[in-house]
């Protein structure tokens, strides 16, 4: 693998001094050996000034968060990343800007299946750079569209490893766990870009639903958990107050109830606390037996 390496530049501002002082001082050489008819002197002032000339195209620039690329005849010879005008060897014909800044992806929404088989519709947000200009200029194609294809990939092979939703506290989901979620998709981008001199810097979902075929159903099943969930609790608060009511009477109130009683009351009180509409008082003027 070709790995990014300095390139040998200098500074631009110190080589345009020297160059301008240069190509000044060839023209006046040119221009006395000219007037004194030393024809000789006059062509080797003529090609001086020509290779001055030439060495002007070695002056280039660096912008903040850029790295310039540079290949002698083909051949990788080294990045710069100072910024500023630089000057190399006049030779090097082809510098190529790669840009440093921090860019993010955001791919577009996947229909995946879920770990349990349910389709889903997902989407995700990559905030990536690149770290070695040779690497992703070298390696792969096109290192953007490189991004983009590896991105989405790696964002399917999670959506299949973990269910949509999970009520279970020790499983991991994908709408349950953004955090957890967030780093593997991270983690599996970044293998897979690692090899392209790219860092990846945060990933997470920035779309999550059911596919539109099984929304309304799971909707539902939605609805139903928590129904169920909701009864549980009022059911074993009803047990709770029930069981209170019925020692306070035994200890305080030193009124003992039989079986039969207890069961009465017990229905009675569960009844009251567990059904949806009001209960409506019964007086009885009479025994039980």
């Amino acid at each position: 693998m070709i790995k990014e390496k300095r390139a040998f530049t200098v500074s631009g501002y110190a080589m345009l001094v020297v160059l301008l002082a240069l190509q000044l001082l060839t023209i006046a050489m040119l221009v006395w050996s000219l007037k004194a008819q030393q024809f000789g002197a006059a062509a080797g002032c003529g090609v001086a000034i020509f290779i001055v000339a030439f060495c002007w195209h070695g002056l280039f620039m660096v912008a903040p968060n850029q790295g310039k690329i540079l290949q002698l005849f083909g051949k990788y010879v080294g990045t710069e990343h100072t910024t500023g005008l630089r000057w190399t060897n006049p030779l090097i014909f082809k510098r190529t800007p790669i840009s440093l800044r921090v860019r993010n992806f955001e791919s577009g929404k996947l229909k995946v299946n879920d770990a349990n088989g349910n389709p889903v519709e997902i989407a995700t947000v990559v905030v990536w750079r690149v770290v070695d200009s040779a690497e992703a200029y070298f390696e792969v194609d096109d290192y953007e569209s490189f991004v983009t294809i590896q991105s989405e990939a790696a964002l399917r092979n999670v959506a299949n490893e973990y269910p949509y939703d999970n009520h279970s506290d020790e499983a991991i989901s994908l709408r349950g766990d953004p955090v957890s979620i967030a780093e593997k998709i991270r983690d599996q981008v970044q293998e897979r870009l690692g090899r392209a001199g790219i860092q990846v810097i945060e990933a997470r979902i920035s779309h999550l639903a059911y596919a539109p075929e099984i929304a309304q159903a799971m909707l539902r099943k939605q609805q139903a958990g928590a129904v169920l969930a909701a009864r549980k609790l009022i059911v074993q608060g009803a047990v709770e107050m029930v069981t209170d009511a019925i020692s306070t009477l035994a200890d305080s109130h030193q009124l003992e109830l039989d079986e039969e009683r207890k069961a009465n009351m017990v229905n009675n009180l569960m009844v009251v606390i567990c059904g949806e509409q009001q209960a409506q008082p019964v007086i009885n003027s009479g025994s039980l037996y």
